[in-house]
């Protein structure tokens, strides 16, 4: 009998440690099946840099967030964005750029072309892609090519060379006997040298002189504008807004339009708001659209495409013209323009 109940008590306890055995397998398989549920449950959040260089191009950030929105990145939820906004500083832009990088944001997207420039060596030796928008590509080694961008960098350009050559082109078309144009422009600013190297033949093919002011900050673009201003004569017949940021912040154009109106001198060029406020026209790519297109760029990083394998996307210009202005100044826009205008402020 005791041989009986020592092989029970034996049966028993091993039945028992089986069981136990058998209790912490299934807690394991619980507790990995109940973290995977978990992380699936909770996407990865990306965290987005943005900078831009200047107000008219604040809008810019407005297209992207609702394109990344429409392709499923739900701000707060698996996206946070840290928007700055600047006022052409540079060293307030490394700044900024510096502090995305020390953070290990997923992506930075900056325009237009000086942030975009500094984006891109801020970021060397990391792997954090750029996006740029309105950012020109010629002169300033922002990208290796169109098809190829390289490095860490894409994004959307904006046509420097061929914008300024059209401007300048409707400029003359609407006031064609002006002979002499004024730029007043940053030197150092990337897109100015392109912009200048297809001006400067063009002007001297249809005999126009091109009365240059070189500038370095804004303070040097007032005082340019205001010597211009008290000369006697003024020595110009029109003026061409420059792809910089002096020309087309509000301080800069305001500076321009208030010399232009008291000397009724026509202004062409600028950015879309810039037809608004009181030049003759405008002739630039939409914000909003270029926005929208860096969204898709950044979404195709975000699925795992190097940025720099990612073609550089050149958008639409639309011509935005002010019909009062030219009415006011006792000049005519041709049928032809007439009919290439996105837009007629009557």
């Amino acid at each position: 009998m005791s041989t009986k109940t020592e092989v029970g008590i034996t049966l028993n306890k091993h039945t028992e440690f089986n069981w136990q055995i058998a209790l912490v397998i299934l807690l394991v398989i619980t507790i990995g099946v109940f973290l995977s549920i978990h992380a699936k449950k909770r996407p990865r959040v990306y965290r987005v840099g943005i900078i831009s260089g200047a107000e008219p191009f604040v809008n810019i950030a407005d297209g992207f967030k609702t394109k990344m929105t429409g392709l499923g990145y739900l701000e707060g939820k698996n996206i946070i964005y840290d928007f700055k906004k600047m006022d052409g500083n540079p060293a307030e832009i490394e700044q900024v750029l510096n502090k995305f990088v020390a953070d290990k944001l997923d992506l930075i997207f900056a325009f237009p072309s000086e942030p975009a420039v500094a984006a891109k060596a801020a970021t060397r030796g990391t792997n954090i892609p750029v996006v740029f928008a309105m950012a020109g590509i010629d002169g300033n080694n922002l990208v290796e090519s169109v098809r190829h961008p390289g490095g860490n960098i894409t994004g959307v350009r904006f046509p420097g060379l061929e914008s300024t050559v059209k401007r300048f082109e409707f400029l003359v078309e609407i006031v064609p006997r002006a002979k002499r144009i004024y730029l007043v422009y940053d030197k150092n600013y990337p897109n100015t040298a392109t912009a200048l190297a297809g001006l400067r033949p063009m002007a001297k093919t249809k005999g126009i002189t091109l009365v240059e002011d070189p500038v370095t900050n804004l303070e040097e673009f007032r005082t340019a504008v205001r010597k211009r201003a008290e000369a006697n004569p003024i020595g110009i017949d029109a003026i061409l807004l420059m792809p910089d940021i002096l020309n087309n912040l509000p301080e800069g154009f305001g500076t321009i339009l208030e010399f232009a109106n008291k000397h009724k001198i026509p202004i062409g060029g600028g950015m879309g708001l810039t037809a608004d406020m009181g030049a003759m026209f405008s002739f630039v790519p939409d914000n909003i659209d270029q926005g929208m297109l860096a969204a898709s760029l950044a979404d195709k990083i975000f699925k795992g495409t190097p940025a720099g394998s990612i073609p550089v996307v050149t958008p639409e210009s639309h011509l935005r013209l002010n019909y009062k202005v030219i009415q006011k100044l006792g000049l005519t826009a041709t049928e032809g323009l007439l009919g290439m205008a996105d837009e007629i402020i009557r």
